[in-house]
């Protein structure tokens, strides 16, 4: 199934604004940053393990574990401060 994944801050330095991916249906979060990761180069980098990172399923924001539908937006950003 189709998705877009879009990048923010260094993430996005990294790997650009945003790209297509297939993954497979009943794929969660957790599964599609592996599949991302399994790319190398970049991809391996920015979003390796051990990294803390965020992600949003369609702008709200959803852990590792929850499931992907087609047609959606996943954006993945460091975790932010503010002051």
């Amino acid at each position: 199934m189709h998705i877009t994944v879009r990048y923010f801050a260094s993430l996005r330095e990294a790997l650009g604004p945003s790209e297509s991916v297939e993954i497979a249906e009943g794929s969660t979060l957790g599964a599609l940053r592996d599949a991302l990761i399994a790319r190398g180069g970049a991809h391996a980098e920015v979003l390796a393990r051990g990294r803390a990172l965020r992600c949003a399923l369609n702008q709200l924001m959803a852990d590792e574990a929850t499931a992907v539908p087609a047609g959606a937006e996943v954006a993945f950003f460091p975790p932010v401060t503010g002051g």
